[in-house]
Protein backbone atom coordinates (compact mmCIF):
# COMPACT_ATOMS: atom_id res chain seq x y z
CA UNK A 1 0.00 0.00 0.00
CA UNK A 2 1.65 2.96 -1.09
CA UNK A 3 0.37 5.78 1.64
CA UNK A 4 2.15 3.42 3.94
CA UNK A 5 5.12 3.26 2.02
CA UNK A 6 4.90 7.53 1.85
CA UNK A 7 4.28 7.58 5.70
CA UNK A 8 7.49 5.33 6.57
CA UNK A 9 9.47 7.44 3.94
CA UNK A 10 8.05 10.74 5.45
CA UNK A 11 9.66 10.06 8.74
CA UNK A 12 12.11 8.14 7.99
CA UNK A 13 11.13 5.38 10.15
CA UNK A 14 12.31 1.93 7.64
CA UNK A 15 14.70 0.77 11.10
CA UNK A 16 12.40 2.14 13.99
CA UNK A 17 10.88 -1.00 15.89
CA UNK A 18 6.81 -0.34 15.92
CA UNK A 19 4.18 -1.07 18.69
CA UNK A 20 0.42 -1.41 17.25
CA UNK A 21 -2.71 -1.23 19.38
CA UNK A 22 -4.24 -4.17 18.11
CA UNK A 23 -7.92 -4.93 19.10
CA UNK A 24 -8.89 -7.33 17.07
CA UNK A 25 -11.55 -5.34 14.88
CA UNK A 26 -10.83 -4.94 11.27
CA UNK A 27 -8.94 -1.19 11.63
CA UNK A 28 -6.43 -2.41 13.97
CA UNK A 29 -5.94 -5.99 12.62
CA UNK A 30 -5.52 -5.04 9.15
CA UNK A 31 -3.01 -1.95 9.92
CA UNK A 32 -0.41 -4.50 11.34
CA UNK A 33 -0.45 -7.05 9.10
CA UNK A 34 -0.47 -4.30 6.44
CA UNK A 35 2.78 -2.92 7.74
CA UNK A 36 4.08 -6.62 8.12
CA UNK A 37 3.68 -7.46 4.95
CA UNK A 38 5.14 -4.78 3.46
CA UNK A 39 8.38 -4.39 5.90
CA UNK A 40 8.66 -8.45 6.59
CA UNK A 41 12.29 -7.55 8.62
CA UNK A 42 10.89 -4.54 10.51
CA UNK A 43 10.62 -5.05 14.16
CA UNK A 44 7.15 -5.67 14.89
CA UNK A 45 4.95 -5.53 18.25
CA UNK A 46 1.38 -6.06 18.69
CA UNK A 47 -0.51 -5.25 21.62
CA UNK A 48 -3.81 -5.85 22.69
CA UNK A 49 -5.69 -4.67 25.47
CA UNK A 50 -8.49 -7.32 27.52
CA UNK A 51 -10.50 -4.14 29.32
CA UNK A 52 -12.82 -7.10 30.75
CA UNK A 53 -15.65 -4.65 30.10
CA UNK A 54 -17.15 -7.67 27.49
CA UNK A 55 -17.55 -11.03 28.44
CA UNK A 56 -16.08 -11.55 25.14
CA UNK A 57 -12.85 -9.37 26.41
CA UNK A 58 -10.93 -11.93 26.72
CA UNK A 59 -11.55 -14.76 24.12
CA UNK A 60 -11.08 -11.63 21.48
CA UNK A 61 -7.58 -11.30 22.88
CA UNK A 62 -6.90 -14.68 22.40
CA UNK A 63 -8.12 -14.90 19.15
CA UNK A 64 -5.70 -11.21 17.63
CA UNK A 65 -2.81 -13.94 19.83
CA UNK A 66 -3.01 -16.67 17.65
CA UNK A 67 -3.21 -14.61 14.48
CA UNK A 68 -0.12 -12.92 15.34
CA UNK A 69 1.36 -15.92 16.38
CA UNK A 70 0.48 -17.74 12.54
CA UNK A 71 2.18 -14.17 10.65
CA UNK A 72 5.21 -14.80 12.96
CA UNK A 73 4.27 -11.25 14.55
CA UNK A 74 5.20 -10.52 18.38
CA UNK A 75 2.14 -9.87 20.55
CA UNK A 76 1.70 -9.50 24.26
CA UNK A 77 -1.85 -8.83 25.81
CA UNK A 78 -2.32 -6.03 28.43
CA UNK A 79 -4.72 -6.71 31.41
CA UNK A 80 -7.23 -3.52 32.83
CA UNK A 81 -7.07 -4.61 36.31
CA UNK A 82 -9.30 -3.29 38.65
CA UNK A 83 -12.66 -1.69 39.13
CA UNK A 84 -14.11 -1.17 35.83
CA UNK A 85 -16.30 2.58 35.47
CA UNK A 86 -19.90 3.23 35.42
CA UNK A 87 -20.08 6.34 33.76
CA UNK A 88 -18.19 8.12 31.55
CA UNK A 89 -16.74 4.20 30.23
CA UNK A 90 -15.66 5.22 26.59
CA UNK A 91 -13.62 8.14 27.79
CA UNK A 92 -12.44 6.24 30.90
CA UNK A 93 -11.64 3.25 28.95
CA UNK A 94 -9.48 4.88 26.33
CA UNK A 95 -7.32 6.53 29.07
CA UNK A 96 -6.83 3.25 30.35
CA UNK A 97 -6.03 1.65 27.27
CA UNK A 98 -3.24 4.40 26.27
CA UNK A 99 -2.22 4.50 29.96
CA UNK A 100 -1.28 0.31 29.47
CA UNK A 101 0.00 1.15 25.78
CA UNK A 102 2.70 3.61 26.64
CA UNK A 103 3.69 2.08 29.66
CA UNK A 104 4.58 -1.28 27.89
CA UNK A 105 6.37 0.84 25.42
CA UNK A 106 8.37 3.08 28.16
CA UNK A 107 8.91 -0.54 29.77
CA UNK A 108 10.25 -2.25 26.85
CA UNK A 109 12.30 0.98 25.37
CA UNK A 110 9.69 1.48 22.20
CA UNK A 111 9.48 5.05 21.18
CA UNK A 112 6.75 4.70 18.52
CA UNK A 113 3.15 3.32 18.94
CA UNK A 114 1.24 3.36 15.66
CA UNK A 115 -2.64 3.42 16.18
CA UNK A 116 -5.35 2.38 13.13
CA UNK A 117 -7.36 5.86 13.12
CA UNK A 118 -8.81 5.81 9.69
CA UNK A 119 -11.09 8.85 7.84
CA UNK A 120 -13.97 8.60 9.57
CA UNK A 121 -12.44 8.37 12.91
CA UNK A 122 -10.97 11.86 12.23
CA UNK A 123 -14.19 13.07 10.59
CA UNK A 124 -16.49 12.07 13.90
CA UNK A 125 -14.04 13.26 16.09
CA UNK A 126 -14.01 16.72 13.94
CA UNK A 127 -18.07 16.10 14.48
CA UNK A 128 -17.44 15.87 18.35
CA UNK A 129 -15.22 18.35 18.72
CA UNK A 130 -18.03 20.78 16.94
CA UNK A 131 -20.53 19.73 19.18
CA UNK A 132 -18.63 20.73 22.04
CA UNK A 133 -17.81 24.37 20.73
CA UNK A 134 -14.05 23.65 20.23
CA UNK A 135 -11.67 26.17 18.25
CA UNK A 136 -8.89 25.83 15.94
CA UNK A 137 -7.02 23.46 17.99
CA UNK A 138 -10.00 21.32 18.73
CA UNK A 139 -11.31 21.05 15.48
CA UNK A 140 -8.52 20.28 13.82
CA UNK A 141 -9.04 16.87 15.23
CA UNK A 142 -5.86 14.20 15.07
CA UNK A 143 -2.80 14.80 13.97
CA UNK A 144 -0.88 11.94 11.83
CA UNK A 145 1.87 11.91 14.20
CA UNK A 146 2.35 13.41 17.47
CA UNK A 147 4.12 12.46 21.03
CA UNK A 148 1.86 11.26 24.50
CA UNK A 149 3.90 10.69 27.64
CA UNK A 150 7.21 10.60 25.38
CA UNK A 151 6.16 8.09 23.33
CA UNK A 152 5.39 9.10 19.43
CA UNK A 153 2.15 8.15 18.15
CA UNK A 154 1.64 7.30 14.42
CA UNK A 155 -1.57 7.38 12.75
CA UNK A 156 -1.12 6.32 8.74
CA UNK A 157 -4.40 6.05 8.18
CA UNK A 158 -5.93 8.83 8.96
CA UNK A 159 -7.02 9.65 4.92
CA UNK A 160 -8.14 5.95 4.22
CA UNK A 161 -12.09 4.88 3.96
CA UNK A 162 -12.08 2.06 6.73
CA UNK A 163 -12.90 -0.48 3.84
CA UNK A 164 -9.76 -0.93 3.02
CA UNK A 165 -8.96 -2.60 6.08
CA UNK A 166 -11.96 -5.11 5.36
CA UNK A 167 -11.40 -5.60 1.84
CA UNK A 168 -7.20 -6.12 3.23
CA UNK A 169 -8.87 -8.88 5.37
CA UNK A 170 -10.94 -10.68 3.54
CA UNK A 171 -8.00 -11.03 0.71
CA UNK A 172 -6.07 -12.91 3.40
CA UNK A 173 -9.43 -15.04 4.22
CA UNK A 174 -9.08 -13.27 7.92
CA UNK A 175 -12.12 -12.59 9.94
CA UNK A 176 -12.13 -9.74 12.22
CA UNK A 177 -13.88 -8.83 15.70
CA UNK A 178 -17.38 -6.77 15.58
CA UNK A 179 -17.19 -4.40 19.03
CA UNK A 180 -20.59 -4.43 20.45
CA UNK A 181 -19.86 -1.26 21.48
CA UNK A 182 -19.93 0.31 18.17
CA UNK A 183 -23.64 0.10 18.35
CA UNK A 184 -24.28 1.47 21.35
CA UNK A 185 -25.77 4.76 20.86
CA UNK A 186 -25.32 5.50 24.06
CA UNK A 187 -21.84 6.80 23.12
CA UNK A 188 -21.59 10.17 21.31
CA UNK A 189 -19.02 8.69 18.95
CA UNK A 190 -20.95 5.60 17.98
CA UNK A 191 -24.38 8.67 17.11
CA UNK A 192 -21.84 10.58 14.91
CA UNK A 193 -20.50 7.30 12.77
CA UNK A 194 -24.07 6.39 12.32
CA UNK A 195 -24.92 10.28 11.45
CA UNK A 196 -21.99 10.78 9.00
CA UNK A 197 -24.21 8.64 6.01
CA UNK A 198 -27.08 10.77 6.75
CA UNK A 199 -25.29 14.37 6.61
CA UNK A 200 -23.46 13.36 3.31
CA UNK A 201 -27.38 11.95 1.92
CA UNK A 202 -28.86 15.41 3.26
CA UNK A 203 -26.10 17.88 2.46
CA UNK A 204 -23.56 16.44 0.06
CA UNK A 205 -20.84 16.87 3.59
CA UNK A 206 -19.40 13.60 3.29
CA UNK A 207 -16.51 12.21 5.73
CA UNK A 208 -13.43 13.35 2.47
CA UNK A 209 -15.20 16.62 2.87
CA UNK A 210 -15.16 17.06 6.43
CA UNK A 211 -10.82 15.56 6.83
CA UNK A 212 -10.30 17.96 3.57
CA UNK A 213 -11.61 21.20 5.83
CA UNK A 214 -9.34 19.66 8.75
CA UNK A 215 -6.41 19.29 6.77
CA UNK A 216 -6.72 22.92 5.92
CA UNK A 217 -7.56 23.63 9.75
CA UNK A 218 -4.24 22.18 10.76
CA UNK A 219 -1.80 24.04 8.67
CA UNK A 220 -3.72 27.01 9.77
CA UNK A 221 -2.63 25.33 13.47
CA UNK A 222 0.63 24.49 12.12
CA UNK A 223 1.49 28.29 11.30
CA UNK A 224 0.04 29.63 14.68
CA UNK A 225 2.31 27.04 16.41
CA UNK A 226 5.58 27.72 14.54
CA UNK A 227 5.16 31.53 15.33
CA UNK A 228 4.42 30.93 18.92
CA UNK A 229 7.09 28.12 19.49
CA UNK A 230 9.69 31.34 18.23
CA UNK A 231 8.04 33.42 20.24
CA UNK A 232 8.24 30.82 23.48
CA UNK A 233 12.14 30.23 22.55
CA UNK A 234 13.08 33.75 22.41
CA UNK A 235 11.02 35.74 24.30
CA UNK A 236 9.91 33.53 27.15
CA UNK A 237 11.89 33.03 29.96
CA UNK A 238 12.13 29.30 31.78
CA UNK A 239 12.56 29.15 35.72
CA UNK A 240 13.54 25.10 35.64
CA UNK A 241 10.95 23.25 35.86
CA UNK A 242 8.57 25.00 38.00
CA UNK A 243 7.33 28.39 36.32
CA UNK A 244 7.62 30.80 32.66
CA UNK A 245 7.55 34.68 32.78
CA UNK A 246 6.85 37.04 30.11
CA UNK A 247 7.01 40.86 29.87
CA UNK A 248 2.97 42.21 30.68
CA UNK A 249 3.44 44.56 27.55
CA UNK A 250 4.26 41.92 25.14
CA UNK A 251 1.54 39.74 26.06
CA UNK A 252 -0.65 42.62 25.94
CA UNK A 253 0.90 43.25 22.07
CA UNK A 254 0.60 38.84 21.15
CA UNK A 255 -2.07 38.49 18.33
CA UNK A 256 -5.11 36.74 20.23
CA UNK A 257 -4.39 33.02 18.80
CA UNK A 258 -0.62 33.64 19.77
CA UNK A 259 -1.78 34.08 22.91
CA UNK A 260 -4.17 31.41 22.96
CA UNK A 261 -1.56 28.97 22.36
CA UNK A 262 1.39 30.31 23.86
CA UNK A 263 -0.35 30.44 27.30
CA UNK A 264 -2.49 27.03 26.56
CA UNK A 265 1.14 25.08 25.89
CA UNK A 266 3.08 26.83 28.77
CA UNK A 267 0.52 25.53 31.29
CA UNK A 268 0.29 22.06 30.23
CA UNK A 269 4.22 22.13 30.17
CA UNK A 270 4.26 23.13 33.43
CA UNK A 271 1.34 21.03 34.49
CA UNK A 272 2.64 18.09 32.87
CA UNK A 273 -1.15 17.43 31.47
CA UNK A 274 -1.68 15.10 28.36
CA UNK A 275 -3.82 17.75 27.47
CA UNK A 276 -4.34 21.51 26.32
CA UNK A 277 -6.77 23.68 28.51
CA UNK A 278 -10.37 23.92 28.28
CA UNK A 279 -10.73 26.30 25.61
CA UNK A 280 -13.58 28.81 27.41
CA UNK A 281 -11.44 28.37 30.76
CA UNK A 282 -8.42 29.88 29.01
CA UNK A 283 -9.84 31.79 26.59
CA UNK A 284 -11.75 33.85 29.81
CA UNK A 285 -8.37 33.93 31.74
CA UNK A 286 -6.85 35.68 28.72
CA UNK A 287 -9.68 38.09 28.77
CA UNK A 288 -9.63 38.98 32.19
CA UNK A 289 -6.12 39.44 32.09
CA UNK A 290 -6.05 41.84 29.03
CA UNK A 291 -8.98 43.87 30.37
CA UNK A 292 -6.95 44.43 33.49
CA UNK A 293 -9.86 42.31 35.64
CA UNK A 294 -7.73 40.50 38.23
CA UNK A 295 -4.07 39.94 38.65
CA UNK A 296 -4.18 36.17 39.37
CA UNK A 297 -6.32 33.19 37.96
CA UNK A 298 -5.72 29.37 39.02
CA UNK A 299 -5.77 26.85 35.53
CA UNK A 300 -4.78 23.35 34.28
CA UNK A 301 -2.72 23.14 37.80
CA UNK A 302 -0.98 26.44 37.54
CA UNK A 303 -1.05 29.48 39.27
CA UNK A 304 -0.83 33.09 36.17
CA UNK A 305 -0.15 35.94 37.57
CA UNK A 306 0.59 40.00 37.26
CA UNK A 307 2.73 41.17 39.00
CA UNK A 308 6.12 43.59 38.74
CA UNK A 309 5.23 44.04 35.12
CA UNK A 310 5.47 40.48 34.23
CA UNK A 311 3.36 37.80 33.58
CA UNK A 312 4.08 34.88 35.54
CA UNK A 313 3.50 30.71 34.59
CA UNK A 314 3.87 28.74 38.15
CA UNK A 315 3.23 25.29 38.83
CA UNK A 316 0.46 25.07 41.65
CA UNK A 317 0.95 23.07 44.99
CA UNK A 318 -1.93 21.90 46.78
CA UNK A 319 -0.02 21.90 50.01
CA UNK A 320 1.93 25.07 50.97
CA UNK A 321 4.72 25.10 52.96
CA UNK A 322 3.79 26.18 56.51
CA UNK A 323 5.49 29.22 56.43
CA UNK A 324 7.98 30.07 53.67
CA UNK A 325 11.38 31.23 55.82
CA UNK A 326 14.10 33.45 54.20
CA UNK A 327 16.98 30.70 55.69
CA UNK A 328 15.42 28.81 52.55
CA UNK A 329 15.57 30.80 50.14
CA UNK A 330 19.02 31.70 51.13
CA UNK A 331 19.92 28.47 51.11
CA UNK A 332 18.53 28.05 47.86
CA UNK A 333 20.71 31.13 46.61
CA UNK A 334 23.67 29.96 47.83
CA UNK A 335 23.89 26.98 45.69
CA UNK A 336 22.19 28.56 42.40
CA UNK A 337 23.94 32.26 42.39
CA UNK A 338 22.28 32.89 39.36
CA UNK A 339 18.96 33.88 41.09
CA UNK A 340 20.50 36.21 43.65
CA UNK A 341 18.96 39.18 43.19
CA UNK A 342 16.43 38.54 40.88
CA UNK A 343 12.55 39.29 41.76
CA UNK A 344 10.23 36.24 41.97
CA UNK A 345 6.68 35.83 43.39
CA UNK A 346 6.07 33.89 46.36
CA UNK A 347 4.42 30.93 44.72
CA UNK A 348 7.80 30.64 42.40
CA UNK A 349 9.99 30.78 45.28
CA UNK A 350 7.95 28.01 46.96
CA UNK A 351 7.93 25.87 43.62
CA UNK A 352 11.59 25.93 42.80
CA UNK A 353 12.43 25.12 46.34
CA UNK A 354 10.48 22.18 45.74
CA UNK A 355 11.99 21.23 42.34
CA UNK A 356 15.24 21.54 43.86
Amino acid sequence: MQIVKNFIHKYHLEKTPLAFGVSGGADSLASVLIFHELYPTLQIVALTVDHGLRPTSSREAQYVAGIMEKYGIEHHILYWDGEKPTSAIEEKAREARYHLLLNWCHVHSISHLVLAHHLFDQAETFLMRLQRGSGLYGLAAMEEISVRDNITLLRPFLNVHPRLFKDFLTEHHLQWVEDESNQCTDFLRVKMRKFLPILEQETGISPEKIVYAVQNLQNTKSFIEDTAQRIIRTRIHQWGNSGFSVDFTEFLSWHHEIKFYILGSLIKNISVSQYFPVAESLLSLIHQFEHGNCDKMTLGGCVILKTNLKLWIIKEYRQHYVSFKARLWNEFIQKNPTYRGIYLPLALKEALLREK
